[in-house]
């Protein structure tokens, strides 16, 4: 993980959360109770960061039938 940390450096907090959550749905197939699980977030806060990005006119898609549309 500390590899990782000198290409975070310059990004917001929400920026870095919001590419890890996004990504997270594409790798678990827009799966959003598996996804938040991984994360060690509730269900409820994904739902809220999932209608937090819609909002902001991130295209998220995350249902088990649905792709997840990384888009921004």
């Amino acid at each position: 993980m500390c590899e990782l940390v000198p290409y975070l450096v310059g990004h917001t907090v929400d920026e870095v959360e919001r590419e890890l959550i996004l990504h997270t749905l594409v790798n678990y197939r827009g799966n959003r109770t598996l996804s938040a699980r991984v994360l060690g977030i509730s269900i409820r806060c994904m739902r809220n960061k999932i209608h937090e990005y819609d909002d902001l006119g991130i295209a998220v898609t995350a249902s088990k039938r649905s792709r997840v549309s990384v888009g921004h």
